[in-house]
């Protein structure tokens, strides 16, 4: 058996993997190679080089937490609504969690799923584009589920082990997680407003002050929203929106 052979699927494809470089990766070759159903999901026990935003690694302990890549058809959106499908990726993650973890579960912009003022997951959404047409999209996303030694990765980041003090199947909850996905893909399709405004609604800090950084000035500033563009409104700052990369969050 190759390191990373399939060994099991389910009604609504569920591929397990034993070990891959990233999940996202080995979702889009799939892609690119055809055939693949709308939702199909891909489960790594050991992910060698999982992807962050703007290039960075997400490190996880193999078998405890969930990394997890869904490939969901975007054919019937326009490709200006790219945001749109952060935000549904995001709700579905969030009321995942919450469903463990309870109401102090929300989603820091642009797409981690936050713990109070901790990570507990990362979404990393990849497209496959022709011309102007928006034909797939993989959403990767990790979860941590039952690793509580988190040296060299955020200094902030906490399980749902460590919030609950339960051990999870991780397995069983990385298949509910690709059913949240699905469904909340279903809801975009039907109302993508409705979707943002669910967003919203679970922004890490909304309507409180937080610690901000852009070209290196700290600054406070108020968080208001995400616009339908994907970038973040604020008030009581020098700047009246960010974009994607713009702005960092500074931590205590």
């Amino acid at each position: 058996m190759s390191s990373n052979s399939i060994i099991h699927t389910t009604v609504l494809p569920f591929i397990e993997l034993i070990t891959v470089d990233s999940t996202n990766n080995y979702a889009m070759a799939a892609l690119q190679k055809g055939g693949i159903e709308h939702g199909t999901a891909w489960f790594a026990y050991n992910q060698t080089a999982g992807k962050g935003q703007r290039g960075r690694v997400w490190n996880a302990q193999p078998g405890q937490n969930i990394t997890l890549s869904v490939a969901l058809n975007t054919s019937g959106l326009p490709v200006s609504a790219q945001f749109y499908l952060i935000a549904a990726v995001a709700v579905a993650a969030h009321d995942f969690f919450s469903g463990y973890a309870g109401s102090e579960t929300s989603v820091k912009w642009v797409n981690d799923v936050f713990w109070n003022d901790r990570k507990a997951g990362g979404i990393l959404i990849e497209n496959v584009l022709r011309g102007n047409n928006w034909q797939w999209a993989v959403a990767g996303i990790g979860i941590n589920i039952n690793q509580t030694n988190f040296l060299g990765m955020a200094a902030n980041a906490v399980s749902l082990k460590q919030i609950t003090g339960k051990t999870f199947d991780v397995l069983a909850l990385a298949k509910q997680l690709q059913g949240h996905v699905v469904n909340q893909f279903a809801a975009l399709l039907d109302d993508k407003e409705a979707v943002l405004a669910a967003y919203n609604s679970i922004l890490y800090r909304r309507n409180l002050p937080a610690k901000l950084r852009k070209n290196n000035i700290v600054f406070n500033a108020t968080i208001r929203e995400a616009l339908p563009d994907g970038r973040l409104r604020v008030e009581e700052a020098a700047w009246d929106t960010f974009g994607f990369g713009e702005v960092e969050w500074v931590f205590s």
